[in-house]
């Protein structure tokens, strides 16, 4: 029953993205308790209007794709005397930011150095790595809300499609194809993902998407995070960071969905490559700085990694010349695990809403915590 009760709630909130009525005006309660629910975003602590440095806003600026959008955004502070100023590239963006009290789209130095008066950066992806290499943002002087969960579904999705791939053959299946080549001797080769262990390296949104995924696939599953715990009822066993070292030999399957931070910079290097379980596949849907990339090809022809599926890597584009693109069983995709019509749906719901909870002083959605780097 409760699982047809959660897929009906999804149904309804995609009809309700889908023709722009999920929230209501600025005068009424949020109605956001199945985009809470299904995409597992936290609220702040406490009301935004309880810190220090917000002030009722007078002028905020959207980085946005249509004028249709941007009236629907309005609806959601309708009653406000907020300027709500659209923008449709990032130079439009920038040029319009002076004297904004908060913003929605990018974070550069450029657009933090244009608007002394900032308070409020929505960034319009989960990554913040960048943005919290400027100092007033680190310092926490500007508040910054993520992306955290939106990607979520389609990352998980993703993830499973590299490992099935790899598990199955199938690029060299289709490489055959090509050649109009008959190969069923490959067949023996395959690796049952019924009964093997996964070990999900991050257990944020994108990891505990993952999780649940493994689960149906009848998968054991731990994992690691920086709280040692976890309400993620798909994972067997959650450790801290420095167990890394001891569970990645358990893991038959590897995946990085881990944040990129000083603590996570090459973490996936030669010493951690030869405690992984030989034959072992390793999955990266994290930051490709994660990973030192010469130790992971050495360790691909050595075949202690029997394959590896990327969707993030060190330098991207990656240039034509790296050896990735040539070592043997690795399917290498360019930054698109999170990418789908529905993921844009639940990324424009909640750019609006914080733009509401903003606007009101309410509990924002996703804050990042400049010490923890996500």
């Amino acid at each position: 029953m409760s699982r047809c009760i959660t897929t009906h709630k999804l149904m309804l909130l995609r009809v309700a993205l889908a023709s722009g009525l999920l929230f209501g005006n600025i005068a009424r309660a949020s109605e956001d308790a199945d985009l809470l629910a299904d995409l597992g975003l936290r609220e702040s602590p406490i009301p935004v209007r309880e810190i220090k440095t917000w002030q009722r806003p007078k002028k905020i600026v959207v980085l946005i794709d249509s004028p249709a959008r941007l009236a629907w955004f309005r609806q959601a502070i309708k009653g406000s005397d907020v300027e709500l100023i659209g923008a449709y590239n990032p130079s439009e963006f920038l040029s319009r930011i002076k004297n904004a009290d908060g913003v929605e789209g990018i974070c550069t130095p450029e657009v933090v150095k244009a608007d002394p008066e900032l308070h409020w950066i929505q960034m319009q992806t989960a990554g913040v790595e960048e943005c919290l290499s400027i100092p007033r943002v680190d310092s926490g002087d500007i508040i910054l809300t993520n992306m955290r969960g939106v990607d979520a579904p389609n990352v998980a999705e993703h993830t499973f499609a590299l490992l099935l791939a790899l598990s199955r053959h199938l690029a060299i299946f289709m490489a055959a194809q090509q050649r109009a080549t008959w190969t069923p001797r490959l067949a023996q080769d395959m690796v049952d993902l019924r009964g093997s262990t996964m070990l999900i390296v991050g257990l944020g949104a994108n990891g505990a998407a993952i999780a649940n995924r493994a689960r149906a696939f009848d998968m054991h599953v731990i994992a690691t995070s920086n709280s040692g715990s976890s309400r993620v009822t798909d994972v067997d066993y959650v450790g801290k960071p420095d167990e890394l070292a001891r569970l990645i030999g358990r893991a038959d399957v590897v995946v990085n969905a881990a944040p990129l931070t000083p603590k996570t910079a090459r973490l996936f290097n030669a010493a951690l490559f030869e405690k992984m379980k030989r034959g072992a596949f390793f999955i990266n849907v994290g930051r490709g700085k994660s990973v030192d990339t010469v130790d992971l090809v050495q360790a691909l022809n050595s075949g202690q990694v029997a394959g590896a599926g990327l969707d993030v890597v060190d330098s991207e584009p990656l240039p034509p010349d790296d050896p990735l693109w040539k070592t043997p069983n690795v399917i290498i995709t360019p930054h698109v695990a999170n990418q789908s019509p529905l993921r844009m749906q639940r990324f424009w719901a909640v750019m609006r809403e914080n733009l509401r909870r903003y606007v009101l002083g309410d509990r924002l959605l996703s804050v990042v915590d400049p010490a923890r780097g996500y």
